[in-house]
């Protein structure tokens, strides 16, 4: 069957899996699907050694790059990690140093990470200069609208640019600006995500494309673990499916062996949209975490003062728990979606793709029949 999203980026099926991790990519195209790396986090050096792995491991089949190319470049590059580290007030530190002794852990595995080198929100531009001396067949934009470089830059390259959005007039921005696909992110998606659902999400920004004048595919992610899932988000006028959470339980995936366990006990009402792990709302799975912030009534610091924050403790945390902490444990968290309910075993990234295979002809199938 054709999509236009495959021949769009040459992958078998349209399932695109978004990963931080190198193994979920490759394994999800080797299985026919089309792997995406996360790398907002990677340094240019970090992500050229990645990519190398996945175009030695990868079949040849294509994958993507997401990177992060802020439209307005706000970090003051004279201001050092240590100084904006010194900004965290002090009952902030005191609760979380609180924290990790409650649960029997050393301070200062938690502390704060400063250096001399301010957070470097401007290296997307290196990142996609990386990405481009590799055979990657979709770059894609992980927040806020594509600035016009990174447009450009696909344009020269011949490789389609995404950007992700949550609202309708986002997307809208999105089309202004010249991106190749929309991925509309629904409020059960894992992450950084906005309070629209996924199934009125989805055609209302299918419209406004149309209603603009503009031919853009719309891939549907938020909350879709299942091949039956993507079909209906199809039948919508989606294009295809952008998952990220369905990989999280998968032997594959960056996750501890704790949270894979805890992903797959749990069900659809056990996360929250908390600000308090990067400063803005994403989805993850509740804990005590943040039944502790709660109780100490501290708002979330803005970024990236909250992320300065909350990383290492959750580090720290995820360390002690996969050693036997059950205070830990209790206290560990990780971006998921909504869908997590749908998750029950810790399958891996091709039985997964395949799944989403059968799934979907299974949903065409019933679709076609119901309307006989």
């Amino acid at each position: 069957m054709p999509f236009k999203m495959t021949e769009m980026v040459g992958c078998e099926f349209p399932l695109f899996a978004f990963s931080h991790c190198r193994d979920v990519v490759v394994a999800a195209s080797r299985a026919g699907g089309f792997g995406v790396l996360g790398a907002v986090s990677y340094t240019p050096e970090q992500l050229e050694q990645e990519l190398q792995w996945i175009d030695d491991h990868v079949d040849g089949k294509p994958y993507g790059v997401d990177v992060l190319i802020p439209e307005v470049q706000a970090v003051d590059h004279s201001v050092s990690a240590d100084e904006i580290v010194a900004k965290i007030p002090s009952q902030y530190r005191d609760f979380t140093r609180q924290l990790l002794r409650d649960a029997g852990i050393s301070e200062e595995a938690g502390a704060p990470q400063g250096g001399s080198q301010a957070p470097n929100t401007s290296l997307g531009q290196e990142l996609l200069e990386v990405s481009f001396n590799h055979p990657v067949r979709l770059i894609a934009n992980a927040l806020g609208t594509a600035p016009p470089e990174m447009i450009a830059a696909g344009k020269r390259h011949g490789i389609p640019v995404a950007a992700l959005v949550g609202a309708k007039e986002h997307a809208l921005k999105q089309v202004e600006a010249g991106v190749d696909i929309i991925v509309a992110q629904g409020g059960e998606g894992g992450g950084h995500c906005g309070d629209v659902s996924t199934v009125v999400l989805i055609p209302e920004v299918v419209r406004a494309i149309k209603d603009a004048g503009a031919d853009i595919p719309v891939l549907a992610a938020g909350g879709i673990m299942t091949g039956e899932q993507m079909a209906g988000m199809m039948a919508m006028g989606a294009a295809g499916a952008w998952c990220g959470s369905v990989w999280l339980a998968s032997p594959e995936a960056e996750t501890t062996p704790v949270f894979r366990e805890k992903m797959v006990a749990a069900g659809s009402r056990d996360t929250i949209r908390s600000k308090h792990r990067t400063g803005k709302f994403s989805r993850q799975l509740k804990s005590e975490w943040h039944d502790r912030w709660e109780q100490v009534g501290l708002p979330a610091l803005p970024m990236p003062l909250m992320s300065l924050l909350a990383e290492p403790v959750l580090r720290a945390l995820d360390q002690a728990a996969v050693s036997g902490n059950p205070q830990a444990r209790a206290l560990s968290s990780y971006w998921v979606g909504q869908g997590l309910g749908l998750v029950e075993d810790q399958r891996g990234v091709g039985t997964i793709v395949q799944d989403f295979k059968e799934g979907f002809a299974r949903g065409v199938e019933q679709l076609s029949q119901s309307l006989e």
